[in-house]
């Protein structure tokens, strides 16, 4: 799982292995260490009827709605995204790059972009 965040904005990219564990499990984290101090951030199974997201003890944890998962997971749907309290969540499918990169993207998406 992958965050990027700029602005008021945050999203997450999953791969195949995150969405499957995540469907299964409802909830998938990453930590980020920065010497005494842990950015954690998490993903988390909700029965809400919209993407919202949480900031606590360091950790930053987007709440996603149990039918959005099933959908998601099990179908092509890319992604899902909502604006909560003026910030805007986007969670979607990490897809393999188009150009070359060094980073192992063997359990990303293919890119839909790919006609090859």
């Amino acid at each position: 799982m992958k965050i990027r965040i700029k602005g008021n904005s945050i999203r997450y990219r999953l791969t195949k292995g995150d969405v499957y564990d995540f469907s299964q499990n409802g909830y998938i984290e990453e930590t980020t260490n920065f010497g005494s101090n842990v950015l954690s951030y998490a993903l988390q199974r909700s029965f809400d009827d919209h993407l919202s997201a949480t900031f606590i003890n360091n950790k930053i944890t987007l709440l996603m709605p149990d039918a959005m998962i099933r959908e998601w997971a099990f179908t092509d749907k890319v992604g899902f995204n909502h604006t909560d309290n003026g910030l805007f969540l986007l969670i979607e499918k990490d897809f393999q790059c188009l150009d070359n990169t060094v980073e192992d993207q063997s359990d990303n998406y293919p890119n839909p972009l790919n006609y090859c």
